[in-house]
């Protein structure tokens, strides 16, 4: 069965979800890394990636939105002129009762009796003014960088704006 669309899990509504141990399935982020490229570069500007407003990110937007903004960095600059940092971390676990739609269905499922759901998949949940995604870099490739953070912001379901401020050199 496919994946329902973002705006499915979006609105926060309730308390998080997090507990695991009535939980059968093992459930894993898909989000592969959350820090890419040089830690220890000689940067001189930070990019951030700030959510407008209070919502939850699923963890497979997570993951292309990584995606997209380190094959776009990786491939116009070198993995030493930039570092990557995805900040919130998907810990509340989605569940969804199942219904189903065809003729003779109401034989098979049991409605609302024990509708308790099955997990579909993790969701971070971010509010407004969080940092969702950071980019450090030298001044000279902050247009890159902009366009690899508006780039990422297209896979996310809640509107973001990108916001920049130098690093303090010592």
């Amino acid at each position: 069965m496919p994946l329902r669309p973002a705006k499915c899990y979006t609105r926060l509504s309730g308390p998080a979800y997090t507990r695991r141990e009535y939980i059968g399935s093992g459930l894993h982020p898909k989000v592969v890394k959350f820090r890419m490229g040089n830690p220890h570069g000689d940067f001189d500007v930070e990019l951030k990636l700030v959510a407008k407003e209070a919502g939850q990110i699923r963890h497979n937007a997570l993951e292309a939105a990584r995606l997209m903004a380190s094959k776009f960095l990786a491939t116009r600059l070198t993995d030493q002129s930039y570092y990557l940092i995805i900040h919130p971390y998907p810990h509340h676990i989605l569940r969804e009762n199942k219904m189903m739609a065809f003729a003779g269905a109401d034989r098979l499922q049991d409605g609302m009796r024990l509708a308790f759901g099955d997990p579909v998949g993790l969701a971070a949940r971010v509010n407004s003014g969080s940092v969702v995604m950071t980019v450090k870099t030298r001044s000279d490739k902050v247009n890159l960088a902009k366009e690899a953070l508006k780039r990422a912001a297209s896979k996310l379901p809640i509107p973001c704006r990108i916001t920049m401020e130098p690093l303090k050199k010592d």
